[in-house]
């Protein structure tokens, strides 16, 4: 598919599938949301797993296969995100914002969306360090987080951020990073480069 043709797919699919209309929409409200305020409110990852999910089971389309479909992509988000959560590295709005984006994408388009918000989120935190002077605690503490993790994982349990020694760079509104990865895929994967 050339480029030309890529964008007339991609405008037709944000004028004929709400699905996408709609994430975009809620990708970007949420990441100003977490920007601003910190926080990503429930109304706004709920509604849109909840629209995710009865709109593929009543009107599935070429990347979906129905409910079950989006039900496993809302799965996988959350699934992916909850140990991060375990460990303090996102919030829960973060991870329901996931199971939103999941519901919306389905399982097929869940695995590149997950991708570039990881992606986006360690460019993301790699700059932040960097403008802050942080660099190197920022890298310590990843050093600390992978080895405390698996064994926070692999126990089951969740870490207490004041317990381990980690020493803080700032906040990482990891809304943000959610839609600009999420948004890049799916324009990505439209253009073919996926």
């Amino acid at each position: 598919m050339n480029e030309q043709d890529a964008f007339l797919e991609l405008t037709r699919m944000l004028v004929t599938d709400p699905r996408t209309v709609v994430l975009f929409t809620l990708l970007i409200v949420a990441a100003v949301s977490d920007v601003r305020h910190q926080r990503i409110p429930n109304w706004l990852t709920l509604s849109g797993l909840a629209f995710g999910l009865l709109y593929s089971a009543f009107v599935p389309f070429w990347g979906h296969h129905g409910f079950l479909w989006a039900l496993a992509g809302a799965g996988v988000g959350f699934g992916v995100l909850f140990p991060m959560w375990l460990l303090r590295l996102t919030g829960a709005g973060d991870v329901k914002l996931m199971a939103m984006t999941g519901a919306l994408l389905g399982l097929q388009g869940m695995w590149p969306a997950l991708v570039g918000s990881i992606v986006a989120g360690g460019l993301f935190a790699l700059l932040l360090s960097l403008w802050r002077g942080k660099l190197g605690t920022m890298l310590g503490n990843v050093g600390r987080m992978l080895h405390l993790g698996s064994v926070a994982l692999a126990a089951g349990i969740a870490v207490n951020p004041a317990t381990t020694g980690w020493q803080s760079v700032g906040r990482l509104p990891f809304g943000l990073p959610i839609a600009v990865g999420t948004i890049v895929t799916v324009i990505a994967n439209q253009f073919g480069f996926l």
